[in-house]
């Protein structure tokens, strides 16, 4: 509660200095977040992982075999391996953190009397906020000026009914503000109190915030003001069932292994440790971590283009999206309205970079900025202020007061200001000015035009709007009395003419949407406009404008109906928010994947029943953001072509990761049971297979992560979303690389034998072969589609730096007098050297070779 008296709007809010003090006293305006994995967290879900039971096993082996300093090595690598993951994820949640706080509500507050948006944790005490229909409200607040403001608090009641606000009482001299206003309960009508966490339905108003954060309504009944993240588990259950059935399968043998071993050799110990070895190199545990840190980083590169990514899933869904259903204006345009034609009754033209404006059209500028709110934010009606500001003598004349307003309804796209002429002209008894601005067709039913007149200002606005403007026409009238109708039409209106407002295309659009076409997406423009602007647009962006659907003509159809006619037009105008969602649905009955833009209250439906919803982030309101899977920080068209590109790259590397994991398992496994079936010397204890995990868990998530796009990728069409992300052409291909390792790493190991190598030497040339057979596994696998040479040339700074780092360490354990007994390895010669790096290449060829029979089902 405030304690000093409600400030006035006028009085140009808090100063930045004030702000930052109480949000440093009161802390941010936001609530505890739950869930959140702290470090702590994360080790401990770590240390619940099978792969580091089975290396601390592994180490505890080795203390009971006398071997402590084995044990300390193989602890160490558990101790690795915590590191690495708790740094891999810690980044994770840093990065969803951000993404977080870039994604919360936006508020709009009157500062040193300017206007400026903020997030709305930065919100505090005593900030005037400014609200309008399709805002959340971001703190809990009374109005000090309010037009029919309504708002939808069923958060805090669990009624849906919308609640009637008035801005609060002004106090007489000498009254204290506070015990004027009536008590701050949710739920009631006509009363100045809007919540956190309420939306605004209708109308407008600048309020003050009087609680934040915790000492909100919401905040005092312990409720969360974030959606909840849902994300379907398709990928995830994918995951888990595959690393199940490895681990299911890899146990089976480990223990059979253990029991053959035991039996045979006598050595139950040792055959523990063989067993966990095995047990180590048939389970993938890599693949949860890859794919929860490529789902982050795969959002945090896709919030670069300037799309932040709501919900993971979107981003395997952004690869399937066969319709791309875009707004026209702010998306495809730059939303930066210039009044270019003024067209009066009589059809006399005016166009402001003509020069001069002739007195005759000062009536119509005037009343179109009266027609538009006072403090405008919305781009066409700057521009109609601008152009007025520039009339003689506009600044010596007395403000108006305005008294009442109509809003646009479904069925009359047109608003309407009442306004007081401003002294000296007008007082209490003078006439009210009427001054309203809509749709041509709206306002000539306002006008109570006839048949003829309406086909003479149809054809004018035709005119207009086939060059590619949006058409709004102005009239004016003149009430008496304190009786006011419910509805503008009440009015009678006089026509004073057309104005044509030019949105030029924003630079780009043309050539993504190209690219959506190359890609295999339908653009579809959904708008509000004429048709006949509608239409030009749509060509200048390159897009099919010969069939047009109106909403008029839509609201006629059945489902099946427009299910039909949506397979084959491009261009919906004059289209209703409400109407969105039957388009949608029409589409995806059709069996279209869809990806449909929205910014109002009234898109947050279609936003929501679309596979991909994409908010507005400039002019886009909450609730649509909070329906949305992506939002778009620059509003920009070319931003969502770009999120598609990413999203198939992100895709792509993916299962790259994958099939590499799979594949560098098979020769691991092998070479594990090899020794066992055939009663050959031990070749991979724990230790080694530790080694290998230190090489393969950066290799999955730094390397591949970071591999740019495959050559073609918006040449492709669409992905099936239905497509499982372990294809059994990707799984196929995957064992064939696998299986060439492991045939040239195990005759490695029985060429050596034969030669009669002592068992130090086999196991450090056999090793030294497969690690090298792994690398050549790496530039396989950076491409689908890309030659050797090709992919060679491609940079990827991660890639380097791993090479160098397994380069280090496999000369560590060649070098190294402790490292060569902990590795059991004997030294190895230029010509055994000679021989792995042999291995290593003939397996990159081999595959190389083998690679474009697969390229086609691996692309599909």
């Amino acid at each position: 509660m405030l304690d000093a008296p409600m400030a006035k709007a006028n009085d140009g809010g808090l100063s930045e200095r004030e702000a930052a003090a109480r949000l440093a006293a009161d802390g941010p305006n936001e609530l505890a977040r739950s869930g959140r994995r702290t470090p702590l967290r994360i080790v401990l879900e770590v240390l619940r992982e099978p792969m580091l039971a089975l290396l601390l096993g592994g180490g505890v082996l080795y203390l009971l075999l006398g071997s402590p300093e084995e044990a300390l090595i193989l602890l160490a690598f558990a101790l690795f391996s915590i590191v690495i993951t708790v740094v891999q994820e810690s980044r994770t949640e840093r990065v969803l953190e951000a993404l977080r706080d870039l994604t919360s509500p936006r508020a709009l507050v009157i500062r040193g009397g300017e206007r400026k948006r903020i997030a709305g944790r930065e919100v505090v005490r005593g900030d005037l906020v400014v609200l309008a229909e399709g805002d959340r409200v971001p703190a809990d607040a009374r109005l000090i000026e309010a037009s029919d403001v309504q708002t939808d608090e069923s958060l805090l009641t669990g009624e849906s009914v919308p609640v009637r606000k008035v801005p609060v009482r002004k106090a007489p001299v000498g009254e204290v503000t506070s015990a004027a206003l009536p008590p701050a309960r949710p739920g009631g009508d006509d009363l100045p109190n809007v919540f956190s966490g309420s939306l605004v339905v209708r109308g407008s108003g600048i309020a003050e915030v009087t609680a934040t954060g915790p000492r909100s309504e919401i905040g005092r009944i312990g409720q969360s003001l974030s959606a909840l993240e849902t994300e379907p588990p398709r990928l995830r259950a994918q995951m888990r069932k595959l690393v199940t059935l490895c681990a299911m399968f890899g146990g089976i043998v480990s223990v059979l292994a253990v029991v053959l071993y035991g039996t045979l050799r006598g050595s139950w110990l040792d055959a523990l440790l063989a067993g966990i070895a095995i047990g180590m190199s048939m389970l993938p545990e890599e693949l949860p971590v890859v794919l929860a840190v490529f789902m982050a980083m795969g959002a945090w590169r896709i919030s670069q283009a300037r799309v932040l990514t709501r919900r993971a899933a979107a981003i395997e869904t952004l690869g399937s999206a066969t319709v791309l259903c875009t707004d026209k204006t702010g998306t495809l345009t730059q939303n930066r309205m210039t009044v270019a034609e003024l067209r009066l009754p009589d059809g006399t033209a005016f166009r402001p970079q003509d020069g001069a404006m002739p007195p005759a059209f000062h009536l119509l500028v005037e009343t179109g900025r009266l027609a538009s709110a006072p403090q405008p934010f919305d781009p066409m009606e700057r521009a109609f202020h601008a152009l007025a500001e520039a009339l003689p003598d506009a600044a010596s004349e007395a403000p108006p007061q305005l008294l009442r307003s109509w809003g646009l309804r479904p069925e009359l796209l047109a608003m309407t200001n009442a306004w007081r002429p401003g002294a000296p002209r007008g007082d209490a008894g003078d006439d009210v000015i009427l001054a309203a601005k809509g749709a041509p067709e709206a306002i000539a039913a306002l006008c109570h035009m006839e048949d003829e007149a309406r086909a003479d200002l149809t054809a004018k606005t035709e005119a207009l709007a086939g060059l590619g403007m949006r058409v709004l026409a102005v009239a004016h009238g003149t009430h008496r009395g304190d009786a006011w109708p419910e509805t503008q039409d009440g009015f009678d209106f006089q026509l004073l003419g057309l104005v044509g407002l030019a949105d030029p295309l924003r630079p780009g659009v043309v050539g993504a949407v190209t690219e959506c076409r190359t890609a295999g997406i339908r653009v579809v423009m959904i708008t509000g406009d004429y048709p006949a602007t509608a239409a030009a647009i749509a060509r200048q962006a390159g897009l099919d404008a010969e069939t047009i659907v109106t909403g008029e003509a839509l609201a006629g159809m059945d489902d099946a109906t427009l299910a039909a006619q949506a397979r084959s037009t491009t261009v919906f105008a004059r289209i209703m928010p409400e109407q969105k969602l039957r388009i949608v649905a029409a589409l995806k009955a059709d069996g279209e994947i869809v990806a449909m833009t929205g910014d109002g209250v009234n898109d947050a439906p279609s936003l929501k029943a679309a596979h991909i919803g994409i908010a507005m982030g400039g002019r886009g309101t909450d609730v649509a953001r909070e329906a949305s899977s992506l939002v778009l920080l620059d509003d920009d068209f070319g931003s969502i072509v770009a999120a598609v590109r990413l999203g198939r790259r992100v895709f792509d590397n993916l299962r790259k990761s994958m099939g590499f994991i799979i594949a560098i398992h098979v020769p691991i496994a092998g070479l594990a049971l090899l020794p066992l079936i055939f009663g050959l010397p031990i070749l991979l204890w724990p230790m080694h297979i530790a080694f290998l995990e230190m090489v393969i868990d950066p290799v999955c998530t730094l390397v591949f992560e970071a591999e740019t796009e495959e050559e073609g990728i918006m040449q492709r069409p669409p992905r099936d979303p239905a497509a499982p992300l372990f294809s059994a052409s990707l799984l196929g291909w995957s064992v064939v690389q696998g299986i060439v390792v492991l045939v040239l790493t195990a005759g490695t190991f029985l060429l050596a034998l034969d030669r009669g190598m002592a068992e130090p030497e086999v196991r450090s040339l056999t090793f030294f072969a497969l690690v090298f057979g792994i690398v050549g596994l790496i530039f396989v696998n950076r491409s689908f589609s890309a030659s050797l040479i090709t992919a060679f040339r491609r940079r990827n700074a991660a890639l380097r730096w791993v090479m160098l780092v397994v380069t280090v360490m496999l000369g560590v354990t060649l070098l190294v007098p402790f490292a060569q007994r902990m590795f059991r390895f004997g030294p190895l010669h230029a010509d055994d050297l000679a021989l792995t790096l042999a291995v290593g290449l003939a397996s990159l060829v081999i595959l190389e070779f083998l690679k474009p029979h697969w390229r086609k089902r691996l692309m599909t």
